[in-house]
């Protein structure tokens, strides 16, 4: 295969999961910040979504002030920023019309009409119910073009460079979901254990669509040991970290069968797969979550580098 059809897969599948994601991760902060605001109506919760995405710098340069009007046009329209909602599907599409002769007809259609149908909505008419609604249906859009994928698409290096760009995706995002908590934290750790700390425990719960799968894991209430166990740890929970680097490494160990060699971008997954089979959810906090979210979240990035480097992608 082509680097630059290997790239464009890989892009594609990244795209359409951080779209979703990017939804999932302001639906935390938009509802987070019906609980609390700042002095001047500024919404921390809002905030620290921003931080965890990387995305503050760019949001500052452009508002004064972080409400929610102003960060659902920046996080879902906004096509200056690249990991908006509008700029993830146009960059999805964009790479799919690169590689048009190498999708099925479902994968190609579940993209292009996404495409078509967000190009046609008002950004001056979505509030309230309208936004929940509209972060719902970018992620049944993740989930139709998933399921179209899985469904349709030979298991070729295409699937594999695929399944690799949505996990890799996939983890950053459950990594960044958790180190929202800490930035809402860091500022009030008497808040630790009280009702506003579980209840922004049951809302990251909720962006990963786990809130409910939870409870059949541990019986027990929300609390910050278990929930960080979860998201990072069980192999069983299909949006946790180690769920996510176990689908690398397989897919990785099919472009190694296929192509006949191993890379550096083996070696790259393989530390990134070291950090979370080494690490217990004692050892996690006892070095402090932030700092071992910030090393996975580092180490995933050079495992994209080397990818990129091993297979030819630019």
């Amino acid at each position: 295969m082509l680097g630059r059809t290997a790239q464009n897969l890989f892009w594609l599948s990244r795209y359409i999961e951080r779209a979703e994601n990017v939804a999932r991760m302001f639906e935390v902060g938009y509802r987070m910040s019906l609980t609390s605001r700042r002095e001047g109506g500024a919404s921390e919760h809002l905030v620290s979504m921003l931080q965890a995405a990387e995305a503050d710098e760019g949001f500052n340069l452009k508002h004064k002030q972080a409400d929610v009007a102003s960060v659902a046009h920046y996080m879902l329209f906004d096509e200056e920023n690249y990991s908006s909602v509008k700029s993830c599907l146009l960059a999805a599409r964009t790479n799919a019309r690169s590689v048009r002769t190498a999708l099925t007809t479902e994968m190609w259609e579940s993209i292009n009409a996404a495409w078509l149908e967000f190009s046609a909505i008002r950004p001056r008419d979505i509030s309230g119910a309208k936004l929940q609604e509209l972060l719902f249906w970018v992620k049944q859009v993740s989930h139709r073009y998933r399921g179209a994928l899985l469904s349709t698409f030979l298991r070729d290096a295409g699937y594999a460079f695929s399944q690799i760009g949505n996990f890799v995706e996939r983890a950053d995002n459950t990594a960044r979901i958790l180190d929202m908590k800490y930035y809402v934290l860091l500022p009030r750790a008497t808040m630790v254990g009280g009702d506003v700390d579980i209840q922004q425990w049951t809302m990251i719960l909720r962006a990963a669509s786990a809130h409910r799968s939870y409870r059949h894991v541990y019986h027990d209430r929300y609390k910050a040991w278990n929930i960080a166990d979860y998201l990072i740890l069980r192999p069983e929970m299909p949006r946790s970290l180690i769920f996510c680097v176990q689908w690398i490494n397989r897919t990785i160990d099919m472009l190694e069968e296929i192509y006949g060699e191993r890379t550096a971008g083996h070696d790259a997954a393989d530390a990134v797969t070291a950090l979370v089979m080494d690490a217990s959810v004692d050892k996690i906090f006892e070095h402090g979550l932030h700092e071992f979210l910030t090393e996975f979240i580092d180490r995933n990035n050079r495992m994209t580098d080397a990818l990129a480097e091993s297979y030819n992608f630019y």
